[in-house]
């Protein structure tokens, strides 16, 4: 019997629940030449501005047992060159594109949804709110809930693409800002960003990052992740994207089980870029073995007790 593992988030339609998260697979064209791209559920492109940004200064990244910090900056091409430049071969691969929206204001998060939605190609918007490693924006509006319902009502009024805020791990209760979103008119939620980190060099004492601080990703976090995606599916109704240190196919389960619809693989596509296929052939032997026909009959299955 053939297995389903297609996921509708919104208007959103998703061939398997398996997406290249923000930052980590840059606009996609960068691995289009080692595996088919347009396979994967979904694309999350790197994190645009309405300009061209630099980002930080090198070192940037920086390895920590069992994951990785990075302050990139969020450095980017801008809307209207991706629009342009990456856009039209995206297209032509097929790849379902879940763009990843940056603005250090409200109108700037308006403005560069509206140039999207007008674009052909553009599948939905992840509104990133949650980015540790940038002092303006971003994060600023992820961190207070009036503020994330603000930015979430603005861009829903500025766009029809399904809309999905990105959430910082970096509060006190994350549920409570998936209601702000839900309340807001999102239609999903992805969660979780990077945790706030920081790597000091003994000899020079000096931080390993230029930027001082980074975000925290990798397998070090993700039973963190994996309960903050579980709360979040307990407090709302619209799906989730779930998302921190998945390496394999047994990693996806867990976040599926635990509350999310789909999931975003990051730190992973570095060790391996040829993860992708082993991750979706290990969600199909799973559903094999449990006679499960369709991947959305697992989400939230999670039973207490031993």
């Amino acid at each position: 019997m053939a297995r389903d593992l297609s996921v509708q988030i919104g208007s959103l339609s998703l061939k398997n629940p398996i997406i290249a998260a923000s930052g980590c697979f840059g606009y996609g064209l960068e691995y289009a030449g080692s595996l088919d791209i347009g396979a994967l559920g979904g694309v999350a492109s790197k994190g645009l501005f309405l300009n061209a940004r630099e980002g930080h200064a090198p070192p940037r990244i920086v390895e920590t047992p069992s994951g990785m910090l990075n302050a990139i900056g969020l450095q980017g091409i801008g809307v209207h060159r991706y629009i342009s430049e990456k856009l039209p071969e995206l297209r032509r691969l097929g790849v379902t594109n879940i763009v990843n929206v940056c603005g250090t204001t409200i109108d700037e998060y308006c403005e560069v949804s509206r140039a999207l939605t007008d674009a052909e190609g553009v599948h939905a918007i992840e509104l990133n709110i949650s980015c540790p490693n940038i002092k303006e924006g971003g994060i600023q509006f992820g961190c207070i809930q009036e503020s994330t319902y603000a930015v979430v009502s603005a861009v829903r009024k500025a766009t029809t693409l399904p809309l999905i805020p990105k959430l910082t791990p970096n509060v006190t209760d994350v549920a409570s800002f998936a209601r702000q979103c839900e309340d807001a008119g999102a239609d999903g939620v992805s969660l979780v960003n990077t945790f706030l980190a920081m790597a000091i060099d003994i000899e020079t004492r000096r931080p390993k990052l230029t930027n001082g601080m980074g975000g925290l990703s990798g397998p070090a976090i993700r039973p963190i992740a994996v309960r903050m995606v579980y709360e979040c599916a307990q407090a709302v109704k619209i799906p989730i994207i779930g998302m921190g240190g998945i390496t394999c196919a047994e990693d996806v389960i867990e976040f599926i089980i635990a509350g999310a619809a789909a999931v975003q693989v990051g730190t992973a596509n570095f060790v391996d870029p040829f993860v992708w296929n082993k991750l979706i052939d290990g969600l199909t032997s799973y559903m094999e073995r449990h006679d499960i026909a369709r991947i959305t009959d697992l989400t939230n299955t999670m039973t207490k007790g031993k």
